[in-house]
């Protein structure tokens, strides 16, 4: 039996409800299953008449399905999130420092610290970017960092997303969807705000405009409606008041870009894309795709327009740099690592490859480009054809996968069909890096809903939860 840690109980305590979870336990416990069944049928309603929806691209069941939403919050005392917010500061500083050296002076790769090959021969280094000065030195504007909590009530970060994470208008809408359904519970609870969260990132990216752009143009430039996070394009480009654009909106004309509009040609300063490098101009990467803007990395060269995040920011979130980042906070801070990472074996070394093969039953092993929960295999729960069938992916390409060590991830109750059940979670985080770091507190809970899983991810049956931090005293 494994030791997980739960957020709410602790079994060895004197009290067996943790001080942060008291009062919440005490409502939860006086609510009948039909009250709690009713509410989460009507926020199921709500979500689907407000078409919050994701794609599932292959899925033959339909294009686009409801992420389930439980009603039951992850709450965060303020201590817990104060290390959690000065971790995450770190090292997403220490991540754009990072991102900076690899395409100016590579100064780690000199020092040895991280090998040459581990950058170059990454797929998502993008030469194209060498000696580009970007403002504030700013790569990623925009990360989320997945934390994860194992045993003993530790935390670790699972890994970082520094290329167009997403997630976090369903942290915005899960807030809105309790305050609807449970005002009650923020009344007699001091839970800090997330719903400025589109402001700061407003503000974070007026900050980076292009040097003497003192009122820039902002827009929103998304793949278009059949992206699985279409949704969250267009619900944070209405949040920020900016224009929601595709490429073909776009154009550039004398090393400016511009968008259309019924007005007339309007000149963009700074562009929040979401849509993957390869896509973004097909002049410079793929010619095949109609999604870009041709044109567009001459001009972003020429510092008149920002992309947030940078082209070349996936160096930095690739699996196989991730067991790094410690030593990068060391190189570029002279600091110690405040969160831990999870340790990695990196198959493309032998002493590791031997390790992993050897305990394949017990490990997570995965694609060093995989995303999604796809790619993966997940040891204690997996068959031994499906185990054998991965061990020959590793025999035929070591270097592109890490294993770690199957963490026995905190779960937190959850109201499933069976009634209120532990679930395993995980919470991103978003981190916004401008003239300074910001984030509003918490992030996006996810939880795996089927029993036993530790696959949180929404393509494999995962949820998502309201997470509260809890501001100073808490109420009784």
């Amino acid at each position: 039996m494994r030791n997980f840690y739960n957020e709410m109980h602790d079994a060895a305590a004197d009290l067996p409800v943790r001080e942060h979870y008291r009062d919440f336990c005490r409502w939860l416990e006086q609510q009948p299953p039909e009250t709690l069944a009713r509410k989460r049928a009507e926020a199921d309603l709500l979500f689907r008449r407000v078409g919050i929806t994701f794609a599932v691209y292959g899925d033959d069941a339909g294009t686009e399905r409801l992420i389930p939403f439980d009603i039951i919050p992850r709450i965060i005392p303020s201590g817990e999130w104060t290390q959690l917010q000065a971790g995450l500061a770190q090292r997403v500083k220490a991540l754009n420092m990072f991102i900076h050296d690899i395409y100016h002076d590579q100064n780690i790769v000199k020092a040895g610290i991280i090998p040459a090959e581990q950058i170059y021969r990454n797929a998502q280094y993008r030469p194209e970017m060498q000696g580009i000065k970007v403002p504030s030195d700013i790569y990623a504007h925009i990360a989320g960092v997945d934390i994860v909590r194992a045993g003993k009530g530790e935390f670790y970060v699972l890994e970082d997303n520094l290329r167009v994470p997403s997630g976090v208008s369903y942290m915005l809408e899960d807030r809105k969807m309790m305050m609807r359904l449970f005002p009650e519970l923020f009344a007699r609870n001091r839970i800090a705000p997330v719903d400025h969260y589109p402001d700061l990132l407003l503000d974070n990216l007026r900050s980076v405009a292009p040097m003497g752009v003192d009122d820039p143009t902002i827009v929103v430039m998304t793949p278009g409606m059949y992206n699985s996070a279409y949704f969250e394009h267009a619900f944070l480009a209405q949040q920020m008041g900016v224009e929601l654009v595709e490429g073909k909106d776009l154009f550039v004309s004398d090393n400016a870009v511009y968008m259309r509009t019924t007005h007339g040609p309007r000149r963009v300063d700074v562009i929040y894309r979401r849509l993957d490098d390869d896509f973004l101009d097909p002049l410079a990467f793929r010619a095949d795709s109609a999604l870009g803007v041709p044109g567009l990395l001459s001009v972003y060269r020429a510092g008149r327009v920002t992309l947030a995040n940078a082209i070349g920011t996936g160096v930095a979130d690739d699996k196989s740099i991730y067991p790094y980042v410690p030593d990068m906070i060391q190189f570029y801070l002279s600091e110690q690592p405040i969160l831990n990472n999870v340790p990695t074996w990196q198959c493309r070394r032998k002493e590791d490859l031997d390790y992993t093969l050897a305990h394949l039953p017990e490990l997570v092993v995965k694609e060093v480009h995989g995303a999604g929960g796809y790619g993966m295999l997940v040891g204690p729960a997996s068959t031994r054809a499906q185990i054998e069938e991965f061990r020959q992916r590793l025999i035929a390409k070591p270097d592109g996968y890490i294993a770690q060590p199957t963490l026995a991830l905190s779960n937190c109750p959850t109201f499933v069909e069976s009634g209120v059940a532990p679930r395993h979670i995980d919470l991103r985080p978003f981190v916004l890096s401008g003239k300074t770091v910001s984030m509003v507190p918490g992030g996006l809970t996810r939880v795996a809903l089927n029993e036993g899983s530790l696959v949180v991810n929404s393509s494999q049956g995962g949820g998502t939860k309201d997470t509260w931090v809890l501001e100073g005293d808490i109420s009784c």
